[in-house]
């Protein structure tokens, strides 16, 4: 299954159809697949790059369908698969020993009258978040891409939710930096 890399209503997934999904239910892990592998996605994209993206998105899915029997339910499903996808982003860019220059994403919401400016500023963003730690980018990608609150960011990569907020701020200050600082 490839996602489809479209937006989607953000559903959230039932208790109902993660239990099915966790004996097998083709249908309830078909859908669970469909109502978030786009998130899933972009927040790969984000991360490591589109190159990666779609293996990784499907590793993600591989690792949380054979592991579904270890969601407790403390928190939303959505959290919990963030979390897996999270972790898979960073053991891959632990594994890549150099950085790569990431291919730009512009997408369509995005596009502005002046095309060039705003291009420009979309590369500077996408190389200053290249540079991030890949803890910070995890962080800020999930607050400003994905839009969980401070304690969804919190349980999802099992940290406490004052630590979202200083490394989010952390983050966003050494973006202003990377931005600011002529490379």
């Amino acid at each position: 299954m490839e996602p489809s890399h479209e937006n989607t209503a953000q559903n959230s997934i039932g208790e109902p159809t993660v239990q099915a999904a966790s004996v097998g239910d083709r249908r309830a892990l078909h859908d669970i697949y469909e109502a978030t592998s786009d998130r899933v996605y972009r927040l790969m994209v984000r991360m490591v790059g589109i190159q990666d993206a779609d293996d990784l998105t499907q590793q993600v899915y591989v690792r949380a369908f054979s592991k579904l029997s270890q969601f407790s339910g403390d928190s939303k499903f959505e959290t919990w698969l963030y979390r897996l996808a999270t972790n898979e982003a960073l053991q891959h860019l632990r594994r890549e020993k150099h950085r790569r220059t990431k291919e730009l994403i512009v997408e369509p919401t995005m596009l502005a009258t002046d095309h060039v400016e705003q291009d420009e500023r979309i590369a500077m963003l996408r190389q200053a978040l290249d540079q991030l730690d890949p803890e910070l980018r995890a962080i800020f990608t999930l607050k400003e891409e994905s839009g969980l609150s401070y304690q969804e960011i919190a349980q999802a990569l099992g940290i406490p939710e004052g630590t979202v907020g200083s490394r989010l701020n952390r983050a966003r200050r050494e973006l202003r930096r990377l931005i600011d600082t002529p490379q």
